[in-house]
């Protein structure tokens, strides 16, 4: 087989200098009379950007935060209703009553159904059993203060231990 002639009028034209008709759209210089291209300051750009985030970062840190809190404060009056005193399974949905067992003295606590005016018991808290058997605080005696109460069950836990 022969090689096909190959002549220099087909071959596809190219050169080394754009066309000016192409160089008016071109995003770089094509030539030294072009405008001087000047670096754009991108500080204050930097600055305002790196603020921006760091705000928006403070911003979920402290709404993690609170999140964490409210979490705690769930598990710990879960804790609570569930190692208190109580004979009878409680019914979802329903509201019981929480008080502190004077009789048992130290942290102990009862379950009841009866309501906060109509037991002489210092009362602690109103709680509704969900369909997921967690406890929804419902209302809370302003006397009483959850995280001391906690910190009070966790020495006695530890004084039981050393014993």
């Amino acid at each position: 087989m022969s090689e096909p002639d190959i002549q220099s009028s087909d071959l596809p034209v190219v050169s080394e200098e754009p066309s000016t008709e192409r160089a008016a759209f071109l995003h770089y210089p094509v030539s030294t009379m072009s405008p001087r291209i000047v670096p754009t300051d991108l500080t204050t750009f930097k600055t305002h950007g790196v603020s921006r985030v760091q705000k928006d970062a403070a911003q979920r840190l402290v709404q993690l935060r609170e999140e964490y809190m409210r979490v705690v404060d769930e598990f710990n009056w879960n804790k609570l209703v569930y190692e208190a005193n109580f004979g009878y399974e409680p019914v979802v949905g329903e509201v019981y009553h929480l008080y502190r067992d004077t009789e048992k003295g130290g942290a102990a606590l009862h379950l009841s159904m009866i309501a906060p005016g109509e037991w002489d018991k210092p009362f602690i808290a109103s709680l509704r059993l969900n369909f997921g058997g967690q406890w929804e605080l419902v209302e809370a005696s302003p006397e009483f203060d959850l995280n001391r109460h906690i910190a009070l069950l966790e020495a006695e836990a530890q004084q039981k231990a050393l014993e």
